[in-house]
Parts: C-alpha cells; structure tokens; sequence
C-alpha cells in the first residue's frame, strides 16, 4: 500500500502541474489537495509498514501531522490566486500552516534520535545556523530584487523554522553516523529549502517577473519531491 499510495502521489502530482500551467484556479486548487492527500496516505501507510509501535509514537505521527499542515498550507497559498482580494490572509495562513508542519518535523527528530538528544550542541548549533540562514535571506531583499512588505518578518521566522528542522536533520544523520532515516530527512529539508526560495522570488519579485510556467513547475515539483521524501523516511526509521 505504501509505493501504490507513493506511485498514485506521483501520478497526482504530475496531473497538477499540468492543471496549474494551463488552468489554474479551482480546477488546480482541486488537482493540488488531491495530490497532497497521497503524500499524507503515503505517510500512513508507511507507519503501517513500519511494524514498529515506537517508531509510529515517536516519529511516525508527527511526520503524519507535520504532512497534514503542509496540505493546509498548499490550500490556502492556492486560494490567494482564487480570491486575491483576501491576498493577504491566505498568504499569512499558508506561512503559518508550513511553519507548524516544520514544528512537527522538529518534534519529530529530536523526539525518536536519542544521539541528538544526548547533546544541547545538536540542538545550539542547528538554531544558530538557522537564525543566520533567515537573516540572510531577509538581508539579501534588496540584492535580489525581492520587497517582502508587510510579510517581511514572518518570512524571517519561517525561513529560520524551516532552516533548523532541515539543519536538525543533517545533525541526527552526522550524530548517527549517517543513518538511512536522517540522510532521507535531510534531503527532504533540502529540497523543501529549494522550493520556498523558487516561490520567495514568485511572490516578491519586485518586478513581478518570476510566476511563469518554468518556476511554477520547479517550484512545485521540487515541494512534492521533499513533501513524499520526508513520508517516506518513516520506511527507514528502524
């Protein structure tokens, strides 16, 4: 059930951003919940397969409910382009959600890696790389023609939020000695990091240049490819 959930996700994925490109609105919103259902089923059915009480309770649920944030998340960043008038509170929303869905993640390695845990260092250092991380990405505004507005400072705390869990994971797989779980964690956060700075440019492109069929395909498929990676790493948490 786990690779025809994953399988079905990559179908679903690929028949939304072609109902993205060419259409958009409800019709992509619609096609785009779809596809985020199957990375959550992924997830579930990856728990299933794990056989393994522990690892469901300490990492699985939370990968689960971190997954679910994000389908919330991909809901209300769609309905900006449907009612753009109410730009503001999806955009607001949509942050919000993801950087919950990062919230769980964190909770997630830090709760079943006990070598993280073991050390305040692999907590310290991921955060302090994480806070520079966020604020050079906010301090380059000006360099890459980008105007964050009135969404500045929250793009600095979800920039910093998804820094660290990515941060976090890469100091579990060197704290384990490379284990599966954490290289699989690791390159999620990665390209998860790839997809958000695609879309900071779509959003706050100053001279609203960047939404073109290119970046929308690379910037979703670069989200789903880190959104099914982390579902999956439950597979290889032992």
């Amino acid at each position: 059930m786990f690779y025809a959930a994953l399988a079905a996700g990559v179908a679903a994925t690929v028949l939304f951003l072609a109902v993205r490109v060419k259409k958009g609105g409800i019709p992509g919103l619609i096609t785009k919940t779809l596809a985020s259902v199957f990375f959550i089923l992924t997830a579930v059915f990856a728990c299933f397969a794990a056989g393994n009480f522990d690892v469901v309770r300490q990492y699985g649920l939370f990968i689960v409910a971190g997954l679910i944030f994000g389908m919330l998340g991909d809901i209300w960043l769609d309905l900006k382009w449907v009612y753009p008038e109410d730009n503001d509170v999806y955009t607001f929303a949509g942050m919000i959600s993801f950087a919950l869905g990062h919230v769980f993640y964190l909770y997630a390695i830090y709760s079943f890696s006990a070598a993280v845990s073991a050390s305040v260092w692999y907590i310290i250092v991921p955060l302090a790389a994480a806070v520079i991380f966020g604020g050079i990405a906010i301090g380059l505004e000006k360099v890459m023609k980008l105007e964050y507005g009135k969404f500045k400072w929250i793009s600095f705390a979800y920039g910093a939020i998804l820094a660290f869990m990515t941060f976090s994971a890469a100091s579990a797989m060197i704290a384990t000695g490379f284990e599966t779980v954490w290289i699989v964690m690791t390159v999620g956060g990665v390209f998860f990091i790839i997809s958000d700075l695609i879309l900071s440019g779509m959003y706050f492109d100053i001279e609203k240049s960047k939404n073109t069929p290119v970046n929308i395909v690379l910037n979703h498929a670069t989200y789903y490819i880190a959104q099914f990676v982390i579902a999956a790493s439950i597979m290889f948490a032992v």
